[in-house]
């Protein structure tokens, strides 16, 4: 059976009930789009925990070389990492009990979907979260 992404009214509801948003590949770099998406999304309102093994902090947040290091609660990780790269990343967030894992735009991983799902994790693929939220929960920055 073939993927599909949550339909639009659960995608609000998801980004609704975020609290944390652990963002996988988050570059340091102003420059670089991961990090315009999580400043926006932080702009919004939403939590950002930058996971980059190579910087201390991002965005006034303290950076984690991994999800398994982040000492509290994730709801939704949200990924920049190429596609080949996505399978680790459904096991760390499915090890530590996500709830959502988001793959961004461009990024689709079939196998590391379907993985995430059977754990009960909900899926979100190829979609910026920024977009979406900007879309679904139309409000002043």
């Amino acid at each position: 059976m073939a993927f599909e992404n949550p339909s639009r009214e659960r995608i609000k509801e998801i980004l609704a009930g975020a609290g944390n948003i652990a963002v996988v590949g988050l570059s340091d770099n102003p420059e670089r789009t991961s990090h315009m998406v999580a400043e926006a999304m932080q702009k919004r309102g939403y939590r950002i925990i930058p996971v980059n093994p190579n910087a201390q902090t991002i965005l006034g947040e303290k950076c984690y070389a991994s999800l398994t290091d982040i000492p509290e609660p994730i709801d939704i990780v949200n990924v920049f990492r190429r596609s080949e790269h996505i399978m680790p990343v459904a096991e760390e967030a499915i090890a530590i009990k996500a709830k959502v894992l988001w793959l961004q735009l461009g990024i689709v991983n079939e196998e590391a979907a379907a993985l995430a799902q059977q754990n009960g994790l909900e899926v979100i693929m190829d979609r910026c979260i920024k977009v979406e939220d900007a879309i679904l929960n139309p409000r002043n920055a």
